[in-house]
């Protein structure tokens, strides 16, 4: 990357420097004006360490016994409007359990101190000196704010694809820890086969296996249970009735509910998306095209295959990024297009709109465009390549 490109990326880095510091002097970030402990996403990990770690892992996924841990670690009342519930599966409760043996804001600050330069590496393992754009990059901001995990999930996924070549085992290591967010796993599998992947394929099955019998053995069988129930619970509550609202799922589905059209609808238009991505992801990893355009398409289809997807999942798509500048810079028309997927995933916040869905359509762009022009199948190019050298000869 150019000097000019890094100077653009350590200027966005003080920005969200200085904006974190004039939002805690403005008591709008951390604490409140009265000296309460403002709630984040992050509350609902932390309680659910705490019941974890008090033998009561179940528990966290019961909506009232959770509510009450999350009183406990803000240390102030948490009113059903202001809740924030546990959705993952119980391997998950390891990571929340060693939070929770920290104070609140400790830990809060912990998860990102952590996960940041998890996914700065593996951003830096795609391409070099590239950790300040990790940095610089918007989704940053929003995940340092409210303490979200979306620097753990990049990290996972991106750097299984970084080292898929080199490292498979380790890379389906990683893939099986992506599980602890199983909405993201989706295309993998189809991915890892087309590809011939099968270490990898086999390390990913054997990790998630191996994490889901641990929680079983230490949360005990209750908590996988009450996980399982807990999911239509979930399910009603964020794609039937929207609690969270519709504008903030950055998702086809998304799309449709908040423009008015009804679950049926919304959800068969992201089924044939999904279904459509996963073909495309089945013959591009079967194709010759470079690895890292591989990657970058399937980073990119990961965000448009779920329709569970919030701004905060968007270093991903960072990711993606980088493995496309990895197989060779950006044109201008390239440029504009990463531009303005910085721009909506920058502005979200202020357009009760899902603009990181356009973002994700603006990389999956580039992908399409470089497939369509440089991708040649393995017969056609051993044709251009024989006519090219009969031409030559001729000459």
């Amino acid at each position: 990357m150019t000097p000019r490109w890094h100077l653009v990326f350590f200027i966005a880095a003080v920005i969200y420097a200085t904006a974190f510091a004039g939002l805690i002097a403005a008591h709008l970030w951390l604490w409140d004006a009265q000296g309460n402990i403002a709630t984040y996403d992050f509350v609902a990990v932390h309680a659910a360490g705490k019941l974890a770690l008090a033998g009561h892992a179940a528990n966290a996924y019961d909506w009232s016994a959770h509510r009450v841990a999350e009183t406990v670690s803000l240390a102030h009342p948490v009113s059903w409007k202001d809740y924030l519930g546990w959705h993952y599966p119980p391997p998950f409760l390891f990571a929340a359990s060693v939070l929770a043996l920290l104070p609140y804001l400790a830990a809060f600050l912990a998860w990102s101190a952590v996960t940041l330069p998890l996914y700065m590496l593996a951003m830096q393992r795609i391409v070099a000196r590239s950790w300040l754009a990790a940095i610089a990059f918007p989704a940053t901001f929003y995940n340092v704010s409210v303490g979200q995990n979306g620097f753990l999930t990049a990290a996972l996924a991106a750097g299984a694809l970084a080292l898929l070549e080199e490292q498979p085992v380790l890379a389906g290591v990683l893939l099986g820890l992506l599980t602890y967010k199983p909405q993201f796993g989706i295309l993998f599998p189809f991915a890892l086969a087309a590809g011939g992947y099968w270490r990898s394929f086999a390390a990913a099955a054997v990790t998630a296996t191996a994490m889901a019998l641990a929680s079983w053995l230490v949360f005990g069988s209750e908590a996988w249970i009450a996980f399982v129930h807990s999911v239509p619970v979930t399910v009603d509550a964020v794609f039937m009735r929207g609690l969270e609202g519709w504008s903030k799922l950055n998702s086809i589905y998304g799309i449709w509910r908040w423009l008015g059209a009804d679950a049926a609808f919304a959800g068969a238009v992201q089924i044939a998306l999904t279904l459509a991505l996963a073909a495309g992801i089945v013959a591009l990893w079967r194709s010759n095209a470079p690895i890292p355009r591989k990657a970058a398409a399937l980073l990119t289809a990961t965000l448009l295959a779920t329709p569970y997807v919030y701004i905060y999942d968007f270093p991903i798509l960072a990711a993606g990024i980088a493995f496309l500048y990895r197989e060779r810079p950006f044109d201008r028309r390239e440029t504009l297009l990463v531009a303005i997927a910085c721009a909506c995933v920058t502005v979200f916040p202020f357009m009760h709109a899902a603009t990181g869905f356009l973002a994700t359509l603006a990389i999956a762009a580039i992908v399409c465009i470089r497939t369509v022009r440089f991708t040649l199948p393995l017969r056609e190019g051993r044709q251009f390549a024989e006519r090219s050298e009969a031409n030559f000869g001729e000459g």
